[in-house]
C-alpha cells in the first residue's frame, strides 16, 4: 500500500502558518496572505513530510549533497539530505554579499547539489547558494522548496520543485485594498 501524498496547504494551515489577514511585508509591501515559515519549521511532524516530498521528487536525480541558505535552510537541508542518505550543508552570507560554504562545509567539483529553502518569494537566497555550489564547482541538479509564492514564475534554469505553490498578491500600501477597507495591519 503506497502512504497518500500529504496536502502541503493543510500542513501549512494546521501548523499555523498560512495566515490571512493584512500584513506588511519586510519589503514594505501590503497582502492578505503571509507564510510564516516558523510556525511550521519547530514541528518535525509538519516539516519531515514536506522534506519526503521534496526528496521523493529528487530521489532519482543522484543528488550528491542537499544544500540550502541559512536559517531555513539548515533544517531542511538537514531532513532532505537524511531522507536521501546524503550530506546536508548549508551556505551562510559571506562579506563579499552573497553566499559560501563555510565552517567546513565543501563541495566536491562535479558533486551533484539539490538546493532547499523554505519560502520561495524572490528566489535571492536560492540563487546565493546556487552561485556557491557553482564557484565550489558542483552541479546543481534541481531546487526545492517547501512553498513557491510565485507560482512557479521564478526560472533558476535547473528543476523546481515547490510542496506548495501558490501566488500570493501584495501591494504597495498607497495601492493596498486592505487598507482602503480598513483592515488592521500587522507587521511580519
Amino acid at each position: 500500500m503506497t502512504p497518500s501524498r500529504p496536502d502541503p496547504l493543510a500542513l501549512f494551515r494546521e501548523a499555523g502558518a498560512f495566515l490571512e489577514g493584512h500584513f506588511e511585508l519586510t519589503s514594505g509591501r501590503h497582502s492578505g496572505q503571509y507564510l510564516e515559515k516558523f510556525a511550521l519549521l519547530q514541528w518535525a511532524r509538519y516539516t519531515e513530510p514536506l522534506c519526503a516530498m521534496i526528496a521523493e521528487r529528487f530521489r532519482d536525480a543522484g543528488v550528491q549533497v542537499v544544500a540550502g541558505p541559512t536559517t531555513g535552510g539548515v533544517i531542511l537541508a538537514y531532513e532532505v539530505g537524511r531522507l536521501l542518505g546524503v550530506r546536508g550543508i548549508f551556505a551562510e552570507k559571506d562579506g563579499a554579499g552573497g553566499r559560501s560554504f563555510q565552517r567546513g562545509f565543501r563541495i566536491e567539483p562535479g558533486e551533484r547539489v539539490l538546493v532547499v529553502d523554505d519560502i520561495l518569494t524572490t528566489g535571492g537566497s536560492i540563487r546565493e547558494v546556487l552561485d556557491a555550489v557553482a564557484k565550489s564547482g558542483g552541479e546543481a541538479v534541481g531546487v526545492g522548496v517547501l512553498a513557491d509564492r510565485t507560482a512557479g514564475k521564478v526560472d533558476f534554469g535547473v528543476p523546481l520543485y515547490a510542496c506548495l505553490s501558490l501566488e500570493i498578491e501584495s501591494y504597495p500600501p498607497g495601492d493596498c485594498p486592505l487598507c482602503r477597507a480598513g483592515v488592521p495591519l500587522k507587521k511580519t
